[in-house]
Formats: C-alpha cells, structure tokens, sequence
C-alpha cells in the first residue's frame, strides 16, 4: 500500500513539473497545414488550409477517445510560421508531431497518399501512419519518403508529414470534401499513431 501510495505521489510529483512519468504517452501535435493569408493548394474552389484543418480536428477527436492528450498548431483558419508550428511540439518534454496536408499536380493526373519522415524515429512514425492510410484508403499508395521539411527538421520529437492525397485530382478532391472520407482519413491517421506510440 505504501509503495502504490509512492509511486502515485511520484506521478503526480513529475505531471507537476511538466516531466512525463514512467510510460507515460507523449503529447500528440496535430499540425493542420496552411491557414491564415496561407491558403496552401487551391483547386475547384477548395483550400487546402480548409481540409487540413477538417482532417487534424477529427484525428483529435480519434486520439481523444482513446486516451491521448493532444495539441494542435492552430485550431481556427489563422497563419502560423514554420517555426511556429516546430515550437508547439517542442515545448513539451516528450511529444509527437503530425503534420497534415494534401497535394497537388500541375497536370492534374497525380492520385495518392504519400508520407514523409526525418530521421529513424520519424520514419517508424510516418510508416504506422502510412501503413494505415493504405489499409483504409482505395487511393494509390506513392510511399515513404524522407526529406528535410522545415517542420520534420526543427522538430525534436518524432515528427511525420502526411499528404492526405491530391487536391489538383477531380476525384480525390471531391472525396477530400465530404465527412465520410475525411474521418476514414482522420481515423487511419489516428491509428497510426496510435500503433506507432504504444509500440
């Protein structure tokens, strides 16, 4: 009794300042991209910004049912920097960071999820999420790919990118507006995570 009793104090001792106990989960930072004067891709009347922002507060709400304390990068249609966004995560003492996005292609031909990473931590992330979106979507699967995405780089957490598919496609434009696809999205994304953290 007395030793649960210290490892409760112990718990609640280390939440108050701010350090994650023993196997604790880490904060999830949910980046919705764009926002603000930034409308990001624009296709057929749809804003990249507007789906981002869509797609992160369902994933939230995902993450949320399963126990997970989260952050967002902005919450409203508002301009963030670069830096910005890297800060969020950066100030909490163990966390992981997802930015969400959607493409786009000149020629209007390209369909697809893709999903970025930096560094093995990110790409252990980025490939649970990845793998998800591929089990959950008909969409073509273009990969994992590393690159050093200002948002990957200034991170110093284990940090992913998600290119939801392609807002320059018809069709993937027209699914990335409705409900029902955005949560089939969100809930892919959050399992990823989800899979990724509890190992």
């Amino acid at each position: 009794m007395a030793i649960s009793r210290f490892l409760l104090l112990a718990a609640l001792f280390l939440t108050l300042l701010g350090m994650p106990a023993k196997g604790a989960r880490p904060v999830v930072v949910l980046d919705p991209g764009h926002g603000g004067h930034d409308r990001g891709a624009t296709w057929g009347g749809v804003s990249e910004k507007t789906v981002t922002l869509s797609i992160a507060r369902r994933v939230e709400r995902h993450l949320k049912v399963r126990g997970f304390t989260t952050a967002m990068t902005r919450r409203s249609d508002k301009f963030r920097s670069l830096d910005g966004r890297a800060a969020v995560a950066n100030r909490y003492k163990r966390s992981v960071f997802v930015s969400i996005h959607c493409n786009a292609d000149p020629r209007r031909k390209a369909r697809g999820i893709e999903t970025y990473y930096l560094g093995a931590r990110g790409r252990r992330l980025a490939s649970s999420i990845h793998r998800s979106l591929d089990t959950r979507t008909s969409t073509p699967n273009r990969g994992l790919k590393c690159r050093h995405f200002a948002v990957l780089r200034k991170t110093c957490c284990p940090a992913a990118l998600v290119e939801c598919g392609f807002i320059s496609s018809a069709s993937e434009r027209r699914l990335l507006t409705t409900a029902a696809y955005q949560d089939r999205v969100a809930r892919a994304i959050a399992d990823g995570i989800a899979r990724s953290v509890n190992g």
